[in-house]
């Protein structure tokens, strides 16, 4: 494995390591990094289920940033740091596995179907964070949390255009967020939403499907 990333400039390697730094902040997931072309896409969950049977959303959130050329990679690491090119980043010695990490979001295909303020992102987020906070009992366990979290960030709102209200905590918790005077974009291909910030995504997985199937008849009829 390559020891380090190289980017455009020393910009895009400080908005790389701030956006490390957050998603360190939200778990322990690590940061899928994708590198062609001259572009690097990073990618981290915000929310994750953790097993089969798991409700919470699948929430991830993307930082696009210019790279050299010539760097081409597909990995996923538990961190990035600093290196003394001011250029480049330093990659731990061996990449990790996770499940997270194995979806595949569309390239194409997106199609506009809502716009939110901010604002209304900024208040959902911290309602949703008293809402956590007041569900969970003193010195709650991984499990407890996890399930919490789940049940709370994965209810729809009405206001973010019926998502889960974990958008609105990705997006505040990776830094997309301003004060006043903006606004997100909601965008979807097939099962799968997209809320385009200023400076990054927030991608939202969505069921497989609304509602069964038809059964069809397969045999001879009598």
């Amino acid at each position: 494995m390559a020891e380090h990333l190289i980017l455009a400039d020393s910009q895009s390697v400080r908005d790389a390591l701030t956006f490390v730094g957050r998603a360190a902040q939200v778990n322990d997931d690590g940061v899928r990094v994708q590198a062609s072309r001259g572009v690097l896409a990073m990618l981290a969950p915000a929310l994750a289920p953790r097993g089969l049977f798991d409700s919470t959303p699948l929430i991830l959130v993307l930082r696009v940033l210019n790279a050299d050329p010539e760097l081409e990679c597909d990995l996923t690491v538990e961190t990035l740091t600093e290196s003394t090119d001011p250029c480049a980043l330093r990659l731990p010695e061996v990449a990790v596995a996770r499940t997270w990490a194995n979806v595949e979001v569309p390239h194409g295909g997106w199609t506009q179907t809502a716009e939110i303020s901010e604002e209304v992102l900024h208040d959902e987020a911290r309602a949703g964070s008293a809402d956590v906070a007041h569900a969970l009992p003193l010195n709650p366990g991984r499990d407890v949390l996890n399930k919490v979290r789940g049940k709370v960030w994965g209810e729809p709102s009405a206001a973010l255009a019926n998502l889960p209200r974990g958008v609105a905590f990705a997006s505040s918790m990776f830094g997309f967020l301003h004060p006043t005077g903006h606004s997100a974009s909601v965008w979807r291909a097939v099962r799968w939403f997209r809320m385009s910030h200023e400076n990054g995504h927030v991608l939202y997985r969505g069921p497989v499907a609304e509602g069964l199937t038809q059964i069809r008849r397969t045999g001879p009829r009598r």
